[in-house]
């Protein structure tokens, strides 16, 4: 009859469990694939320094240049106001969407509709040619007398006219951002919040709004992002921004390579900077959320940096 050895029959069989080492499961093919990946990522770099077709001196004289800087200003402005202005109006367009007026439920829904349904090019071009329709405009009595009037190719110019374009288009997608945000929220918390007597402001803007965000701000930097590229499209109304720039001035010295990797190197900053923003908006809003908040990546280097110094140690 066999018998099984316990720790109470032979003290020195106990093994300490802690102290056995753990050994790693091999990867073989996860190993081999980053090896090509950075087989590849090498060579793309490679080929960034050592091809004289990208043009890198061309590229840092005009990268930084007065006329680029000015169409870089140009872009930025109609990225701010294009977003300023268009969730503005998505804001409204979402209250209508949820209010229980028929009325105003048909027009958020017709506007949301005709607006994302239309290329933004011919949105652009339309304003841009409003004066072939309209050549005043006038504020008055809806039908009645007009107390100001005003010619529209005096007011309505370029700039205008693609920040009108941008904004009007922009406020239908963000109204659908802004509408999808405030429907997650449960609606359960709503109703704790009236059961406790709070006034509809304090319900929206202390319930409501905090944790809509969360579900707001990825789309809606998204298409902050996407409008920012977008303005790109004004070049068609020979408005001065980024990319209309640099086609100008590739135009004249024949230079195209060098000259869209301007535009391209400063498209991708300031998307990076939107999204480090976006990084810390999200972190701010997730504290109602998550008992401890995960690190930022500098709080993570400088943890790395105490863990390596430690061992040292």
């Amino acid at each position: 009859m066999n018998t099984v050895a316990t720790v109470d029959d032979d003290p020195a069989a106990a093994v300490d469990e802690t102290a056995l080492p753990v050994a790693r499961r091999w990867h073989p093919w996860r190993w081999a694939v980053s090896a090509v990946a950075l087989t590849l990522v090498a060579q793309f770099v490679h080929g960034l320094v050592t091809n004289p077709g990208w043009d890198w001196p061309t590229f840092l004289e005009y990268f930084t240049a007065d006329a680029v800087l000015k169409a870089l200003r140009v872009t930025v402005e109609l990225t701010l106001y294009g977003t300023f202005f268009g969730f503005l109006l998505g804001v409204w367009l979402a209250i209508g969407r949820l209010s229980h007026n028929p009325v105003l439920q048909v027009i958020s829904w017709t506007y949301i509709w005709a607006f994302r349904s239309i290329p933004l090019i011919v949105q652009l071009l339309f304003w841009f040619n409003l004066a072939y329709l309209y050549r005043t405009l006038s504020l008055g009595v809806p039908f009645g007398p007009a107390f100001v009037t005003f010619d529209v190719n005096g007011v309505i110019s370029g700039f205008a006219a693609a920040v009108i374009g941008l904004a009007l288009h922009q406020a239908a997608y963000a109204a659908e951002i802004i509408r999808a945000g405030i429907i997650s929220v449960d609606p359960g918390q709503v109703e704790a919040a009236k059961s406790l007597g709070l006034p509809w402001r304090r319900q929206f803007f202390t319930i409501v709004a905090p944790q809509a965000m969360r579900g707001i701000l990825p789309n809606a930097v998204n298409e902050v992002i996407s409008l920012f590229k977008g303005t790109s499209i004004v070049s068609v109304m020979a408005i001065a921004e980024l990319f209309y720039q640099v086609q100008v001035i590739f135009g004249r010295n024949g230079r195209v390579v060098p000259l869209l990797m301007v535009a391209t190197v400063w498209y991708i900053v300031l998307t990076t900077i939107l999204t480090v923003a976006q990084y810390y908006i999200e972190r701010h809003f997730a504290k109602g959320s998550e008992r401890e908040l995960p690190p930022t990546p500098l709080q993570r280097v400088r943890r790395k940096i105490a863990e390596i110094t430690a061992e040292r140690r």
